[in-house]
């Protein structure tokens, strides 16, 4: 009876061991420190200014790696509202415009979005070809006439972005009526460009490249098509300065130049201070 004792008071000892091994392992493993952005795609949750809601985006997300026709959070544009089929934005995006629309129409302005969401591969053709001298810039075969890499993307990013730094990845910015500013500067450009001027901002759209000054002293030339939707666009640029590295911004021509030309903040942050 006494051994019979004993090994029951050793096999209680037993198991308080084991239980408190196991204890203070779980209590190391709540404290200890969460996973690096920079070492992985997944970044933690980020509250949108607009709604309150949680979303999660990765950064192949910022870096327009993805198909939108296959996102649930994105919807097509009504041929109503574009100049052809398949363009898509974010579904907060596109339903900001509609009403910003309707707004515009009672006002007698006809608002025509010719470019919204461009993905990666999207992005790297348009890139790619201008490269290349398929596509001219300013009239210029830019493959023949300049040989200087830094000088061609210097010249290139006048007016497009490198794969994996536009705006246009993130399906919150939108082309209107044209791709000239002339075409805002008389007629019916201008009364579209002063109605946006005066009334866009109510619909949490802004003109993210206006005229380069002390406050925006590099990146792109001034777009008066270009606008975005600020309350998802803030949260989105924010994520991307934080976990977005060159090292990211790979797999188009003349890629290795986005590093000397610090095109992330030099374009990618460089917007008007009211987008910010």
């Amino acid at each position: 009876m006494r051994h019979l004792k004993i090994y029951i008071i050793l096999s209680i000892l037993f198991l308080f061991i084991i239980s408190l091994v196991l204890i203070l392992k779980t209590g190391q493993s709540k404290n200890s420190a969460p996973l690096s952005p920079l070492k992985s795609d997944r970044i933690p949750h980020q509250r949108t200014e607009e709604s309150g809601t949680e979303i999660l985006i990765d950064k192949k997300y910022l870096l327009g790696k993805f198909d939108p026709a296959q996102e649930d959070d994105f919807v097509e544009v009504s041929i109503k509202h574009a100049s052809r089929q398949g363009l898509y934005l974010r579904k907060k995006t596109y339903a900001a415009f509609i009403r910003m629309d309707d707004a515009a129409r009672q006002a007698g302005v006809n608002l025509i979005i010719v470019s919204a969401t461009r993905n990666f591969d999207s992005q790297r053709s348009i890139w790619n070809r201008k490269w290349s001298g398929k596509t001219r810039v300013e009239g210029k075969n830019l493959a023949l006439t300049i040989s200087d890499p830094l000088e061609r993307a210097k010249v290139i990013l006048k007016f497009s972005s490198m794969p994996g730094t536009s705006r246009h990845h993130w399906g919150t910015d939108i082309d209107l009526n044209a791709l000239e500013n002339d075409y805002f500067e008389a007629g019916e450009g201008k009364r579209v460009y002063d109605w946006l001027q005066e009334n866009a901002s109510f619909y949490g759209f802004c003109q993210t490249y206006t005229p380069k000054n002390s406050s925006r002293p590099s990146g792109y030339e001034e777009e008066k098509w270009h606008w975005s939707h600020i309350p998802l666009a803030r949260s989105f640029l924010d994520q991307y300065m934080r976990y977005v590295r060159y090292d990211d911004l790979k797999g188009f021509l003349g890629w290795e130049t986005a590093h000397v030309l610090k095109v992330i903040e030099n374009y990618v942050q460089s917007i008007d201070t009211n987008c910010k």
